[in-house]
């Protein structure tokens, strides 16, 4: 059966679990005086100094609790999304602590990062290709047409994760921003998702349960994130930190391969985008010419040089995500349904 009422329960109950937690972190935190060390951002920013790290312990834990809690029948896909989501964040939170340990802004080197997030890529890559349930094919964006990439798919699905855990980290510059424009493009993906798994009309129960169970861990790092957000908006009691911006980038990528729906990513996540293209831009013109196409990258930090509030960034980039999200909602519902 294919409904909603897991979904929103994992998202009740990962609200819930993070928000009992979340004073607990942010105290503990502080304690330990785990502080984001803040040099090249703008000046408004210095004041964040002080801002305790490492926040997205909040939502982990909210979203990995709420979801085994929720999840039923078979749900080895699921738990591969879980263990992706894990295993990212523990990158980030290596390089969180060594930042923290040393006092300074930098943890794990770039290469060791991209080690480990690339192991994790290809591991994913290579079990996703010869699963029977993901195989080699994707669907194209508001359809339920595949499309199959061959052995194109495995470099393809690293491709994929290296852009999208980075692009989310880069994303993690405000307050809210980060986790904001991950809940907006989880509630797209969880709708338009639903709709594409209703409109097959598949009656094997294995399959349904497994894709249904992935949409439920969506909704628990939905709810997870509303609570994390009440301690993260501005001004930020605490930072999600790379443990919480990795994490995120993880799960996104992976529920997008284990769902086939990894051209939504660029759709949905067209801030993310932003986010790194801008930074990618910037490097490359800097290098060709000594000049800079922004102020500062990524992007919304060039908003903030040329005098754009904070707050006020943080909603345009949520609205813009919350948009997109309702319009590929009611397209799939139009194409699909």
């Amino acid at each position: 059966m294919v409904n909603m009422d897991r979904i929103l329960m994992c998202v009740l109950v990962g609200f819930a679990i993070s928000l009992a937690i979340s004073p607990v972190v942010v105290g503990l935190m502080r304690k330990l005086k785990a502080n984001q060390t803040i040099y090249e951002y703008v000046d408004m920013h210095k004041s964040k100094a002080n801002t305790p790290t490492m926040g997205g312990l909040i939502f982990i834990i909210g979203a990995i609790a709420s979801s085994v809690l929720c999840f039923k029948g078979n749900s080895s896909l699921a738990i591969v999304c879980v263990v992706c989501f894990l295993c990212f964040g523990i990158i980030g939170f290596l390089d969180d602590f060594l930042k923290i340990y040393f006092k300074h802004n930098l943890g794990l080197k770039p290469y060791q990062k991209i080690i480990g997030q690339l192991a994790i890529s290809v591991i994913i890559a290579v079990f996703a290709y010869k699963n029977a349930s993901i195989g080699s094919q994707i669907y194209l964006p508001f359809t339920n047409r595949l499309v199959d990439l061959g052995w194109f798919y495995i470099p393809f699905c690293i491709f994929v994760f290296l852009a999208t855990t980075n692009s989310v980290n880069l994303t993690d510059g405000l307050d809210g921003l980060a986790g904001g424009v991950s809940a907006s493009f989880l509630f797209g993906f969880v709708g338009a998702t639903f709709i594409l798994i209703k409109s097959l009309n598949i009656a094997d129960p294995v399959f349904l349960k497994e894709q249904m169970n992935i949409l439920v861990l969506c909704g628990g790092v939905i709810g997870s994130l509303f609570a994390y957000l009440i301690f993260n908006c501005y001004p930020a009691n605490i930072f999600m930190g790379d443990t919480g911006s990795l994490a995120l980038g993880g799960l996104v990528a992976s529920i997008s391969i284990c769902t086939k729906q990894v051209l939504l990513i660029p759709i949905l996540g067209i801030m993310f985008v932003i986010s790194a293209v801008s930074v990618i831009i910037q490097v490359v013109w800097y290098k060709l010419t000594k000049k800079r196409v922004f102020l500062m990258a990524p992007f919304h930090h060039h908003l903030e040089k040329k005098g754009v509030n904070e707050t006020r960034i943080v909603v345009i980039y949520i609205v813009v995500t919350l948009i997109i999200s309702v319009a590929t909602i009611w397209i799939y519902g139009l194409t699909n349904l």
